[in-house]
């Protein structure tokens, strides 16, 4: 009997290797009885990860760091919602072989937060200006909350709150910063680099909640240094498990295992820091 050979899908980007990303997906591809398979590729820029994607055929793809924005002019078409938050992390390839961008990360983020803390009429730190911020300062808009931005470059900050009409800060100036909750979208303190943390941990008091996108470690220094604090925390499993989930439905059509998919990350993550 011939085996049928599986459907393809990638993460591109780079790093890639500390991606739990393929131990999700796949998990739920089997728990849905989908041949499929989903690997990680690193790749040098954006139009080598297009290039690569037209030639094995692949289905679908995840983009993440730090091509979300780069991707966007090398697709066929992108949808209304990704061309307003400025970044794509999810392409689907139609039957005629077109690549289509879509964000996820919006949706991920609101589902993910919303488990722990309602977003309308609050307002939101949001510390940086990258694809990340871009879809969670959208999905913060989205909910009815209000964004503001924090960054380490005062110009990029700027030029991402006059796109959503909303304040920034140089993170130099985060100590007069107040908001109810403070959303790290940036990459710092996430593995290998996971002793750092993108906030002195003496202006932490001025956030009654703090969340990190970053999910890998699951406990990051900023909210340890959070927690002790005094501040409520929402680590990034939520949003990583959503978008992901948001993912598989745009590429099957099916609504995925989303408690196992998180189980399945928190197993691995709690696994390896009890190591």
């Amino acid at each position: 009997m011939t085996r049928t050979a599986p459907t393809l899908f990638a993460l591109f980007g780079n790093p890639v290797g500390h991606s739990l990303s393929p131990l999700m997906h796949n998990a739920a591809y089997e728990r849905m009885r989908i041949n499929a398979h989903y690997m990680p590729v690193c790749v040098d820029d954006a139009a080598e990860a297009i290039e690569r994607m037209r030639r094995l055929a692949l289905r679908g793809a995840s983009v993440t760091i730090p091509f979300k924005t780069a991707v966007m002019s090398l697709l066929d078409q992108v949808d209304d919602t990704s061309c307003t938050i400025g970044a794509v992390n999810t392409i689907v390839r139609d039957a005629n072989g077109r690549l289509a961008g879509y964000n996820t990360d919006w949706i991920g983020l609101v589902r993910g937060l919303e488990e722990s803390l309602e977003i309308n009429d609050k307002t939101f730190a949001i510390v940086g200006a990258g694809g990340a911020a871009r879809a969670v300062v959208f999905g913060i808009r989205q909910r009815g909350g209000i964004p503001l931005i924090v960054n380490r470059t005062p110009e990029r900050g700027e030029k991402l709150a006059r796109e959503f009409d909303c304040l920034a800060y140089p993170l130099a100036r985060i100590a007069e910063v107040s908001a109810d909750c403070l959303i790290n979208t940036t990459s710092v303190g996430m593995t290998p680099d996971d002793g750092m943390s993108p906030i002195v941990k003496e202006v932490l008091k001025n956030f009654p909640w703090v969340m990190d996108c970053v999910y890998n470690p699951l406990q990051t220094r900023l909210l340890l240094e959070a927690a002790q604090a005094g501040c409520a925390t929402i680590t990034g499993l939520g949003m990583f498990v959503h978008q992901g989930a948001e993912q598989i439905k745009l590429w099957t059509g099916q609504e995925p295992p989303r408690e196992l998919m998180k189980q399945v990350v928190l197993k691995k993550l709690e696994g390896r820091d009890g190591d």
